[in-house]
Formats: C-alpha cells, structure tokens, sequence
C-alpha cells in the first residue's frame, strides 16, 4: 500500500503505469474513480482504453473454468480480449477465429479449462489422512487457500469458500453412507495472518460478514505469523525448535480485533461445535494465547499440527480450514502441507 497508494485514483495511477504508447490498453469494469484515472493515462498516451466483458460460460461448450470462482470468468473475459487483441496485432490470428463471434476458438477453451494458479482458490485435501480419495470426498481435513490480502479480495474469497464448503456437504450426503453422512460434522476453521501495514478490521470484517451472510460460521480462527518473512525459504527448523523467539505481537493485535469484531456481532461466529476447545487446552504446550473462539500459534507448522491431531481425534468431525489474508502464508502453507 506504500507503493501503490492509499485511494483507488493513487492505485490506478500505479497500475496504469504499464500502458505504453502505441499499445491499445485494456481493462474489466471499475469504480469511476479508479476508470477515470485509467481513462486519463490512456488519452495522455493517446490509445484506446477497451473495457472487456466477462466471459459467458455458455461459450465454454458446457466446461468449467480451471480457475474456481465467480470472478474469475472476469478475469478470462479479460485474457480473452487481450489474447484476441495480440493475435490480430501479430498476425497470428488466421486460421483461429471463425465467423462466428460468439464461439471462442478451440484453444482458448482447452487453456481457460486447463489453467491452474496455485495459492488462489485452491482446495488441497491434507495427505495425512490415506483416506482421503477426491477433493469432496472422506478425509478429516482439508484446507482452502486463497491470497486475498484486501477487503475486496476478501468478499471474493469468502463467497468462494462458502460455495466450496457447501459443494463438500452436498457431496457428503448424496456419496457416502448414510451412517457416515449423518455423523460428519463440518467444521470451518480459519488461518489468518496479514502484513502489519494493512488494517486487519478492513480484513476480518468482510469476511466474516458474507461466510456468515451464506450460512457458513468460522468455530476458531488461528493465528499464525508467516514463516518465509523470517525464514530461509524452504526452512522450516528454526521457529519450530525456537518458538519463544518469534515475535507475535502483531498476532495478538489481530487477535484482539478478531474478538472485537465477534463481540460486535455474535452471529459471526459458531459456537456450536464441542470438543475443539477441549483439544486444544491438552495441545496448550503448543499455543501461545488460547481463547474460546481464536488462539495464537508461534508457527503455522505447529498450527497444522494441532490441527490434524484434532482431526485424527474427531474422526466424524471434519475441518474445513481456510487460509487466507496473505500469499506469503498461503505460500508457506502450502509447502507445509506437501512435506
């Protein structure tokens, strides 16, 4: 935020930083205040200005995006326009586009299809649990990155896990057993942390606010500091085997307006769900400030941990753990898990 601004018009004038001249320019649907600036670079450098429309997911012959999301038929609008644009500007375009207008050729299908971002919307069920056999199916965990780190990324992420978290339940209860479908409880967990120059209420709250607008209730919120701010990346030894070491005062600050916010608004939160807290007093060697609905971590290693021994406990309980508000920690998380 330092470098790119503290208002959208200060934001769009970074971003708008990459137009060139001679380059037609494009972009999706913005806040006026944000176009207006993008609209003035462009006359300035005397080129068009397109504003591409989202994709219609009916052009994708009945397939679905590689990317989850709502938004993200936005963003493939976007990729669409610009490919077609270079295509034609390149001379590369025979042979690809029919006359038809409204049928995307071939290959642009197979690539939205195909494509694959890591950390952004992404289920990965934890390879502890050798039952574990499909992103929907059995497995007493499973976590949801995404590296949303503003307060709009935020409302994006929330409703994409809540449609996930939803999707699972369905799937429980149409696939299994009935025996096992009616004991599984799910039980969405939150992992956050945030750089310390954003504002963690201009986080938490959105988010918290649209799960709880779709149904979906955080039981405990876990938080952790990144590991690759203050380790080598890949290294995962030092604030493991020296945790009183770590510096979480920032932590207990997202902690406090975590409770703050819940406190504001007892409907943000599910209290519902028995035992979590009683695991998490016997792993209390490992936690640093334990509350009834957050806790404090001095690694996500040891997060993660605590989390699958819960879930090993809890057979029938399964956690549903997003990790969310910054792409270091999903980064970190996501190599954890794969150890």
């Amino acid at each position: 935020m330092e470098i790119l601004g503290n208002t959208l018009g200060e934001i769009a004038g970074e971003k708008a930083g990459i137009f060139k001249q001679g380059v037609p320019a494009y972009t999706v649907s913005q806040p006026e205040e944000a176009m207006s600036t993008l609209k003035a670079k462009a006359s300035q450098l005397g080129i068009s200005l397109q504003v591409a429309s989202p994709l219609d997911r009916g052009l994708l012959d009945g397939q679905q995006l590689g990317l989850d999301g709502e938004h993200q038929y936005i963003n493939a609008g976007l990729a669409i326009s610009m490919s077609r644009s270079w295509l034609e500007r390149t001379g590369h375009s025979e042979g690809i586009f029919t006359q038809n207008t409204k049928s995307l050729p071939e290959q642009f299908i197979r690539g939205l299809t195909l494509s694959r971002l890591q950390g952004r919307a992404q289920i990965v069920p934890d390879p502890y649990f050798s039952t574990q056999s499909s992103t929907l199916g059995p497995g007493g965990l499973v976590f949801y990155l995404d590296g949303a780190h503003s307060p709009e990324s935020m409302v994006v992420c929330a409703r994409w896990f809540s449609n996930a978290t939803k999707e699972t339940a369905r799937y429980i209860y149409h696939h299994e057993q009935p025996e096992n479908s009616s004991s599984a409880r799910l039980v969405p967990i939150l992992i956050f942390n945030c750089m310390s120059v954003r504002d963690p209420q201009l986080l938490l709250a959105p988010l918290m606010s649209t799960c709880s607008y779709n149904g979906v209730y955080f039981h405990k919120a876990l938080f952790v500091p990144n590991q690759s701010t203050f380790n080598n990346v890949g290294s995962f030894t030092s604030t493991q085997s020296n945790p009183q070491q770590v510096d979480l005062s920032w932590q207990i600050t997202i902690q406090r307006v975590w409770k703050n916010t819940i406190n504001g608004n007892k409907g943000l939160i599910d209290d519902k769900v028995a035992g979590v807290n009683e695991v998490c007093k016997q792993g209390e060697q490992r936690i640093t400030r334990n509350f009834e609905n957050s806790a404090i971590f001095p690694s996500l290693a040891s997060a993660i941990q605590w989390l699958r021994e819960y879930a090993q406990q809890k057979r029938p309980i399964r956690l549903q753990v997003l990790v969310t508000g910054s792409l270091h920690l999903v980064g970190d998380a996501l190599r954890l898990i794969k150890k």
